[in-house]
C-alpha cells in the first residue's frame, strides 16, 4: 500500500496524484496537438476515466505515480508520470504541459518528480525516452545533465543517474524549493 505523503510541494508548483475527476482535463492535453510525441489517446473522457480507475489500482499498490502539474493556487498546468519501477531504476514520461503554463513549469515538475523518485523512493537511476523529433525537450533533458543511452529510428533513451541530478547545471538551482535546496551543494 502507498504511504506516501502527497502533494510533492516545489518553489512554485506541486504534483498532487491523479484523480478520475482530472479525466476530462488529462484528455484535452493528450488531445491536443503538444501530444504529438505521447502515445497517442484512443477514445474520448469515458476511456480516460476508464484508465485512470486502472492505474489507481497500480497507485494503490505503489507500482506507480500519476500526477497533475498545478500551481500552489491548484490551477493545473500539465501531467506527468512515474512508472515501470525496476531494481534500481524508475521511468518517467506522460509529460505534458499546457501551453499558457508558467516558463518555469517544466523545469520545477522535473525538479520535483527526480527528487521523488531519487530521495522518496530511493532509486539509483531514472530513465526514459523523447521522440528524436521532439527537439526542445531533448535539448531539455540534456541541459539537464541527461546521457543517451541508446537510439532507434523515433527515440533517444535517456538516463540520469542520481549523482547528476545532484551535480545539477547552476541555471537551475533557482528553481529548487527550499527543501531540496541542498542540492546545490551536491547533498
Amino acid at each position: 500500500m502507498n504511504t506516501y505523503t502527497f502533494p510533492l510541494i516545489g518553489k512554485h508548483i506541486s504534483l498532487r496524484l491523479v484523480c478520475l475527476s482530472d479525466a476530462g482535463f488529462i484528455y484535452s492535453l493528450r488531445s491536443d496537438k503538444k501530444a504529438q510525441f505521447l502515445t497517442q489517446t484512443t477514445g474520448g473522457i469515458s476511456s480516460q476515466e476508464q484508465w485512470i480507475a486502472e492505474y489507481k489500482k497500480r497507485e494503490a499498490l505503489g507500482k506507480e505515480f500519476y500526477f497533475i502539474i498545478q500551481s500552489l493556487e491548484e490551477q493545473s498546468f500539465g501531467a506527468i508520470r512515474i512508472y515501470d519501477f525496476k531494481e534500481d531504476s524508475f521511468c518517467w514520461g506522460s509529460w505534458i504541459i499546457k501551453d499558457d503554463a508558467p516558463s518555469y513549469t517544466a523545469i520545477e515538475s522535473a525538479l520535483c518528480l527526480y527528487a521523488f523518485g531519487f530521495y522518496t523512493l530511493g532509486f539509483a537511476n531514472a530513465r526514459f525516452d523523447v521522440r528524436k523529433a521532439n527537439t526542445q525537450v531533448v535539448a531539455f533533458h540534456k541541459r539537464f545533465g541527461a546521457t543517451i543511452i541508446a537510439q532507434d529510428a523515433l527515440n533517444f533513451y535517456f538516463s540520469l543517474s542520481k549523482e547528476d541530478f545532484k551535480a545539477i547545471p547552476k541555471a537551475f538551482v533557482a528553481f529548487l524549493p527550499p527543501h531540496l535546496s541542498n542540492l546545490s551543494k551536491g547533498e
